[in-house]
């Protein structure tokens, strides 16, 4: 038991530090040539499985299921390498000579081993059990160990090369093989003098560590830097786009909404009204006194004053609702909420106002208001139309009383 208890702790920590990898509902997509990657894990867990069998069978001494757990315990070895050479040749999106050489190669050793522990059942090329039970390594099986560190030597001294002519990320990568290679190289080296100690599984243990550092949790640093990044300017194109509209809804000169704001207004109302959806809405149309008279006799510039502070005036008195200026001389308030509910009393306060600037000589207002008839108004334009006639009546009614 003492020899599966290497290949247990193995399974085990393989399993916890590759869950992400092993569930395929998780959000994987940091992981660079994942599907390669996830079969290559796979293999090393049924690799584990086999050594770990392998060591509860031949300490209950059971030799039949012994013999075929080996023989899957060399396949499962030569799969993980094939599937090892095809993660990296993705990886590091290897297309050249080299990637295809190291891709063959992996092909080559896997067809070699099936072969080999067949020709086994008949001749001890491999392996063999002698008279005692006990487990022996024939030429073939150093050879098999041989050829495997010179394949990780290959790729260990093509990154080391490849990685010093790469940018950043794809420099981290090849220094990544290259590390997980030499890592292999050491462990396998050692096996030849300790052919029956697990140091292969404790090899594939500590190579996809490092893979797990440098694959998973860079390439995760990476993934969510670029995520912050594209989230840093997704803001900046909303703030942007949201001061661009600013400025296309806002009138330079008082600071209120302009036309196109009034439009897009009154377009959504009459949404609103062909679906039922508007319960309650008044408009109040406004428009300056004697604004031709500044202009005229004091210039554009006081004329210009003249309009800034009459708009302040109205968005004084409905501070609560939005103020739209919709022509040189004309503004709109859509009152809505508390606004429109006290409606009367502050519409009556603003032309009381009016009456007493227009007997001082002051800035004079014409307003008229008028609110939405459900049942009744079919559009904005009708109570628009009521309360722009109102405005009319009131301003020939403020002309009399200058």
């Amino acid at each position: 038991m003492t020899y599966s208890s290497i290949g247990i702790i193995a399974l085990f920590v393989e399993l916890i530090i590759n869950h992400e990898v092993f569930n395929r509902n998780a959000k994987t997509e940091y992981i660079p040539a994942l599907k390669s990657y996830r079969s290559f894990l796979n293999a090393v867990v049924f690799y584990y499985i086999t050594d770990i069998l392998w060591g509860i069978l031949d300490e209950h001494h059971l030799m039949t299921l012994l013999y075929a757990d080996t023989v899957v315990y060399f396949i499962a070895m030569a799969l993980s390498v094939f599937l090892w050479t095809r993660f990296v040749t993705s990886y590091l999106n290897e297309k050249n000579r080299f990637g295809k050489i190291l891709h063959i190669t992996g092909q080559l050793f896997l067809i070699i081993q099936i072969i080999s522990v067949v020709i086994n059942f008949f001749f001890p090329i491999m392996f063999y059990f002698d008279e005692n039970n006990l487990y022996h390594s024939s030429i073939l099986r150093y050879i098999n160990l041989l050829l495997q560190i010179i394949m990780f030597f290959m790729t260990s001294g093509h990154s080391l090369v490849a990685g010093q002519k790469n940018t950043d990320k794809r420099k981290r990568r090849y220094r990544t093989i290259t590390l997980c290679s030499l890592e292999m190289i050491c462990f396998i080296a050692v096996q030849f003098a300790f052919p029956l100690l697990p140091l292969y599984s404790v090899s594939l243990l500590m190579g996809t560590c490092v893979l797990h550092s440098f694959v998973l949790e860079d390439e995760k640093n990476e993934y969510r830097k670029k995520l912050e990044e594209a989230l840093e300017r997704e803001k900046e194109q909303r703030e942007a786009l949201g001061s661009a509209k600013h400025l296309a809804y806002t009138d330079p000169l008082t600071g209120v909404k302009n036309k196109n704001a009034y439009l897009e207004a009154e377009e959504l109302i009459n949404i609103d009204i062909a679906n039922n959806a508007l319960p309650e809405l008044g408009v109040i149309v406004f428009d300056i006194n004697d604004l031709k008279t500044v202009n005229d006799t004091l210039g554009h510039e006081e004329g210009d004053k003249f309009i800034r502070n009459a708009c302040m005036m109205i968005c004084r008195k409905f501070s609560h609702s939005p103020v739209y200026r919709i022509g040189g001389d004309e503004f709109v308030v859509l009152l809505k909420g508390n606004d429109y509910k006290e409606r009367n009393k502050l519409f009556s306060s603003f032309d009381k106002q009016m009456e007493k600037n227009a007997r001082n000589g002051d800035i004079v207002i014409s307003t008229g208001m008028d609110s939405f008839i459900p049942g009744s108004d079919t559009d904005y334009s009708s109570v628009f139309n009521r309360a722009d006639k109102k405005m009319y009546e009131r301003k020939a009614w403020l002309k009399n009383i200058k």
